[in-house]
């Protein structure tokens, strides 16, 4: 049975390519999740005032890959200390969320965020937000698998986030 994965660190452009080719991910889609209008538009989300965050939800096989994995390549694409966007994507849109879908996502997802913390990785405090799932709606089709249909665009727009993750998880 397939179990669901909603994650949130800023373009959900970026968000796709990290996950895409593992064993046990069925798909990744990108969308909208968390906010106060039904069936957003990213006209919309990028307007403000809808209170939705760019997120990924990603479908897979826990018997193929386990949420704790999801869990640890996430942290890998995000900067964990930085509430309020990531990198050059500002507010609230950008912002980094683990949405969970169960109890057990929850307490997993809480789990890693404080072995986190106290990895000394980081010298600020980890402050991505761990909320429960709401309704994901599905991005328009031109943001879906964005890293393969624009790869020149994709490269431009994840460059600041490569070189920063490379400087803190490739030392």
């Amino acid at each position: 049975m397939m179990e669901r994965a909603i994650f949130a660190g800023g373009c959900f452009w970026c968000m796709v390519h990290p996950f895409d080719e593992l064993a046990g991910i069925e798909s990744i889609v990108s969308g909208y999740t968390g906010g106060t209008i039904e069936n957003p538009t990213y006209q919309d989300v990028c307007g403000g005032g809808t209170g939705h965050t760019e997120a990924v939800e990603i479908l897979f096989n826990p018997e193929l890959i386990d949420y704790e994995a999801l869990l640890n390549i996430y942290w890998q694409q995000v900067d964990p200390t930085d509430a309020f966007g990531q990198f050059q994507d500002r507010g609230d849109t950008y912002r980094p969320v683990i949405f969970y879908t169960s109890e057990a996502q929850k307490q997993l997802a809480e789990k890693s965020k404080y072995a986190l913390q106290n990895s000394g990785r980081f010298t600020d405090p980890i402050v991505v937000s761990i909320e429960p799932a709401q309704e994901f709606y599905v991005a328009e089709e031109y943001h879906q698998d964005f890293y393969r249909k624009s790869p020149e665009r994709y490269a431009l727009t994840s460059a600041f986030r490569q070189h920063f993750l490379n400087t803190i998880w490739h030392k």
